[in-house]
C-alpha cells in the first residue's frame, strides 16, 4: 500500500514509531517500509485525499502494465523508476478503481 504523504517528515515519524522500524528506503520523493514481506509506502507527490494505492509485485513493471492496459485499464501515470530499481505504474480500471504494479528487486515478485 502507498499511502498519500503531504507532510512526508510527520508521516515518516509517524510509522516508524508505529512499525518500531526504520524505512529500507527513504529519499525525499519517497519513503518505504518492509512490513512482512509487503510494501508499505509514503508518497508526497499524492494528494490527501485519494487514499492509499495498492501495488501488485510483478518481475516486469512494463509487461504488467501493458497486460493491465490489455484488460481494459486506463494509465494514471506510466511506468517510472521510483530509485534503487523500483519501478511503478498506477492505472485506473474500468469500474473506476486505482491499483498499481510495482517491480521491487528487494521483493521477489511470484
Amino acid at each position: 500500500m502507498i499511502y498519500p504523504a503531504p507532510d512526508l517528515a510527520a508521516a515518516k515519524a509517524w510509522f516508524t514509531e508505529l512499525l518500531q522500524t526504520e524505512p529500507y528506503f527513504d529519499q525525499p520523493f519517497y519513503v518505504g517500509f518492509d512490513v512482512g514481506g509487503y510494501e508499505l509506502g509514503l508518497d508526497p507527490s499524492l494528494p490527501a485525499g485519494e487514499g492509499p494505492t495498492t501495488y501488485w509485485g510483478v518481475a516486469n513493471a512494463d509487461l504488467g502494465l501493458a497486460h493491465l492496459l490489455d484488460k481494459g485499464a486506463t494509465v494514471i501515470s506510466p511506468v517510472q523508476d521510483v530509485g534503487e530499481g523500483i519501478r511503478v505504474a498506477r492505472v485506473e480500471t474500468p469500474d473506476g478503481f486505482t491499483f498499481g504494479v510495482i517491480e521491487n528487486p528487494n521483493f521477489k515478485a511470484k
